[in-house]
């Protein structure tokens, strides 16, 4: 897994430990690692990483962001489909990655460069393996499409992009713009209601079959939109995504406190980056390998190593906030709001990796660094 997460490789990191060598790693990963052994112990870090007191005052871990983070591509003879203008020049692979509002990354796939963000936003939503609960989703303006507001809406998530040029985009109104004399210069047409009343039964089995997990959603929606002017399904769901798109419109206009909540959400994810990139380090963390899975078992290895980094962070600064109480130190809640558990300042990433013994730490605590408590006293004195 470090192997992978690191993007070291199997003969590297061979060389780092004292215990396995590199035909043993390969024969480890043969039998062993799959895209469920992953997933759990994602979901039982996530549990544990929730149910730490601090965890809960950065959050109510019903809101959560997704988006996708470009890594290089090693092929000798990379595809031209990879490469994508706004990364660059060279190919790219994205691991698109759900982080909930307690920074724990409940859900990481690899997907291509050239496909839009928006069409995997339902993957995380409802195929992550953790007992995280999400009401609210944040995305940037990749990451939105009318259908998936209208899926959003009606498979129970409120779904809040945070769009570019939003000045650009018109609303859609019930009856005639007439009707509305305050907002006719920013209506463009109305909504097809006959259309929507004519396939809702096609709309209401598509929701069952996305809640069931009969179909991935993202292919549903990509196949949707392979054929948008033959498919009454599709029609319909803008239809019904513009009615929510535009009721998302007023709303970001009238609360700031929504705009606000938005910018948090994407930050965190955007951090999440930064700590993800100083993981995967060798190569500039390029992706070498060329099948889907391989591809994913990548994405999930190193979304698995930083919510371990995350798990441990929580823990410690947790511990430290109590020594602080102990020692009748106040930190004020503003404070607390903003303390994150990405920092990697004290994980030793490159070196030899020492396995022997490290069992006699499950369930245990390494002392806290006195000097950095007296540190913080002074701050907040």
């Amino acid at each position: 897994m470090l192997a992978d997460a690191t993007n070291l490789g199997k003969t590297r990191m061979a060389d780092a430990t004292e215990l396995y060598t590199a035909d043993r790693l390969a024969w480890i990963e043969d039998w062993y690692i799959r895209d469920t052994n992953y997933t759990c112990p994602l979901a039982s870090i996530v549990k544990l990483q929730g149910q730490i007191p601090l965890a809960s005052r950065w959050g109510s871990g019903r809101t959560s962001s997704s988006d996708g983070q470009a890594f290089p591509i090693a092929f000798r003879k990379p595809v031209i489909a990879n490469i994508n203008a706004k990364y660059g020049r060279d190919p790219v692979a994205l691991f698109y990655t759900h982080v909930s509002d307690r920074y724990a990354p409940f859900h990481a796939k690899a997907i291509s460069s050239t496909v839009r963000d928006a069409t995997y936003v339902l993957d995380g939503l409802l195929d992550h393996q953790t007992d995280i609960e999400i009401e609210e989703h944040y995305t940037d303006t990749s990451g939105y499409t009318d259908h998936l507001f209208a899926l959003c809406h009606l498979l129970g998530f409120r779904f809040a992009p945070r769009i570019r040029d939003l000045s650009d985009h018109r609303l859609f109104s019930i009856e005639k713009p007439a009707h509305y004399d305050g907002l006719k210069p920013l209506i463009g047409d109305c909504v097809h209601l006959k259309t929507i009343r004519q396939h809702w039964d096609d709309v209401a089995r598509l929701i069952a079959s996305l809640r069931q997990g009969t179909a991935s959603p993202s292919l549903l929606v990509s196949k949707l939109a392979g054929h948008p002017r033959q498919n009454h399904l599709f029609v319909a769901l803008r239809e019904i995504g513009r009615i929510e798109r535009s009721l998302f419109t007023l709303a970001w206009l009238q609360d700031p406190e929504l705009r606000r909540r938005v910018t948090i959400g994407l930050n965190k994810g955007e951090a999440h980056h930064t700590l993800k990139r100083a993981i995967r380090f060798y190569r500039r963390g390029s992706v070498s390998d060329r099948t889907q899975l391989d591809q994913d078992l990548n994405a999930m290895a190193l979304n698995l190593v930083v919510a371990a980094i995350i798990l441990w962070n929580t823990a410690y600064l947790d511990r430290a906030l109590a020594v602080l109480a102990e020692e009748d130190v106040q930190v004020p809640e503003e404070y607390i709001r903003h303390i994150s558990p990405l920092g990697w300042e004290h994980i030793t990433i490159t070196g030899t990796f020492q396995w022997k013994g490290a069992h006699a730490m499950w369930g245990r605590f390494r002392p806290l660094q006195r000097a950095a408590i007296d540190r913080l006293k002074a701050k907040t004195a």
